[in-house]
């Protein structure tokens, strides 16, 4: 294996942060080099800086370095791993691809671009080469790559297999999202507990057009976005980790139970075999019973892996409740698993 490739993290105290700075100091491919955050935290050591929310702990060298100002002029890593609020992050990440340095954000902006690849890389990291243009298009000398929103990840994950082989014509979805999906200040506790909120500002709107971005085909340097429809609902619910999502869906034909079951259990991401730390045997399990649960099988593939349960099958419509970890499917996992295989070579 070659050396390990410098990254720097934006946004590194923040939840998804945490998570990335885990997970890429976990990684045979990465060497977290930098870490860098708003003023609150510039000059204090990266373990006193904010609470620690993963379950597994950091490396001692992590805890005790500094953490720096966010500054594109002082970026050190060759790859740059974003978790930048979406209001701040788009023109830092813009100065730092024109820059030279590859990027791969978790922030919104940028991720309906034509230019700009939005990947999942368990379900469309053939999307990434489409980055290769962006210094035509921008000028850049560096590349951005976008992963997409929480409850995005998921469903798509999900609907992947059966988009492919059965062609979705709609999708009507009802999300039950953990309360780390808001962030690590997101809400007070009487505001959840015991309590559902009916409505997530801005994730209706996500769920709808990147689903069809990263589900749609790849015709040389664009993607052609999927034809099906969605139709969103997003809610809050007292759940510390894990997204659940009860997904309709529409498909072309009418597939028997059996057609759509071995669909889910066969899929893979082509990924297997490359050593990269993120990328689980099964990008799908389904389940018996009443699962998923998130208590139960939210950790599932070190949290890459969507869990599938409750599958029924009827007059051309799959019914099943899909699960997934919001932070690291979600979030982390997805940018980390693209940074592997940025920096794998695998283009």
């Amino acid at each position: 294996m070659p050396d390990k490739v410098k990254v720097t993290v934006l946004g590194a105290t923040g939840l998804v942060g945490q998570w990335i700075t885990l997970l890429a100091s976990r990684s045979p491919w990465l060497e977290v080099i930098q870490l860098m955050a708003s003023s609150r935290s510039q000059g204090r050591k990266y373990g006193e800086a904010a609470p620690w929310r993963p379950p597994m702990p950091l490396p001692d060298r992590l805890q005790e370095a500094d953490v720096e100002l966010v500054d594109p002029g002082r970026v050190e890593g060759e790859l740059v791993l974003s978790a930048l609020p979406s209001e701040v992050a788009w023109p830092v990440e813009e100065e730092l691809a024109r820059r030279g340095k590859i990027v791969v954000s978790n922030a919104r902006p940028g991720r309906m671009e034509p230019d700009i690849p939005l990947v999942n890389p368990l379900v469309n990291h053939d999307h990434l080469s489409i980055a290769e243009v962006q210094h035509k298009t921008r000028g850049w000398r560096g590349r951005l790559y976008k992963n997409p929103n929480c409850s995005t990840a998921i469903l798509t994950q999900a609907l992947a297999p059966i988009h492919r082989e059965f062609q979705l014509e709609e999708v009507h979805v009802t999300t039950l999202q953990a309360v780390s999906g808001a962030g690590i200040r997101g809400l007070w506790a009487l505001e959840i507990m015991g309590n559902v909120i009916p409505f997530i500002k801005g994730e209706e709107e996500k769920m709808v057009l990147e689903s069809r971005k990263i589900l749609g085909e790849l015709r040389g340097d664009k993607v052609e976005l999927a034809k099906f429809k969605v139709y969103p609902t997003t809610t809050r619910v007292p759940v510390q980790d894990g997204h659940t999502e009860s997904i309709h869906a529409k498909v072309s034909g009418r597939p028997g139970f059996d057609e759509v079951l071995r669909t889910l259990e066969t899929y893979r991401s082509g990924l297997e075999g490359l050593g990269l730390s993120l990328v689980p045997e099964r990008p799908i399990q389904v389940l018996d019973g009443p699962r998923p649960q998130p208590i139960l099988d939210v950790l599932s593939g070190g949290g890459m892996t969507v869990s599938v349960g409750r599958l029924r099958v009827e007059d051309g419509w799959v019914r099943l409740v899909a699960l997934g970890h919001n932070l690291v499917i979600g979030a982390a996992g997805a940018n980390v698993a693209i940074a592997e295989l940025l920096a794998s070579n695998f283009l």
